[in-house]
């Protein structure tokens, strides 16, 4: 079978696997239970940065017009940190640890004397990168609902779309692991989530830009994903949102699939 086949057979979207990579998911939930205050840390520096822009910065800027609309600076800014937190929750497992767990503590190496085999650690672990997003997502979709930021029906479906901004994001972590080969690599990694976090339309509209600086904004998967979960929050709904997800879930699936060989390539020399 080849490996796109694979993909849409086990697709981790759906919340479907192998039992083989169910395994791997059950393991990492085994080993986050003893060690739970890292797993929660990663939502607390969206929701402050939420709480400061809500408490300051919002009535110093004033509203933001979008397509026509009047929106409070808050609201604006909200659903750019629900990409981000997805972001955030999806990197952190599919590539320090990933790293941790094929080059320093070689588990990887004891997983494949089990049935288990290069594929299914592929997808094991970005299944588990993607509930540890989207638990962010929903911890902090929750946060914005009780301070009154979510504006619109359609945040129903911000949920759904912010798994799919981890989903990206994790396959793409996972396969740029696999080429990584010391702890200083990781600079990179804070190198291209920095400007993403800053500049993909987080905190300002990226018309603010040169009309060539907005051509590379509107190619980054984050900006997708804000562009998304923003039109969703504020109901300013429209067929560019399906392309926005169409766009998200090609990158995780080409992710997902250069992931997968390279782990071949690596465990099984």
């Amino acid at each position: 079978m080849s490996d796109l086949a694979l993909l849409f057979r086990i697709a981790p979207i759906g919340g479907l696997g192998s039992r083989r990579a169910r395994r791997l998911v059950e393991r990492n939930i085994r080993v986050y239970r003893r060690q739970w205050v890292f797993f929660v840390s990663g939502f607390f520096e969206p929701f402050f940065y939420l709480l400061s822009i809500g408490v300051g910065l919002s009535k110093l800027v004033g509203p933001i017009h979008i397509d026509g609309h009047v929106i409070a600076y808050t609201a604006f800014v909200a659903p750019g940190l629900l990409a981000s937190s997805a972001m955030n929750g999806a990197i952190l497992d599919s590539t320090f640890n990933i790293f941790f767990k094929l080059k320093i503590a070689k588990t990887y190496d004891a997983v494949l004397a089990t049935p288990l085999g290069p594929r299914d650690v592929a997808l094991g672990e970005l299944t588990w990168s993607l509930m540890r997003g989207s638990a962010y997502s929903t911890a902090f979709l929750v946060v914005m609902a009780g301070l009154g930021y979510v504006l619109s029906p359609w945040a129903l479906l911000a949920l759904p779309a912010a798994m799919l901004v981890s989903f990206a994001f994790a396959a793409m972590g996972m396969a740029a692991t696999t080429y990584m080969r010391s702890w200083q690599d990781f600079d990179k990694v804070s190198l291209a989530l920095i400007p993403l976090f800053l500049f993909s339309g987080t905190f300002f509209p990226i018309t603010r830009f040169a009309g060539w600086l907005q051509a590379v904004v509107r190619v980054s998967p984050l900006y997708q994903g804000v562009a998304l979960l923003r039109g969703l929050d504020t109901g300013l709904v429209s067929w560019t949102l399906a392309g926005h997800a169409a766009y998200l879930a090609a990158v995780g699936v080409v992710g997902l699939s250069a992931a997968a060989r390279r782990m071949a390539t690596l465990l099984l020399p």
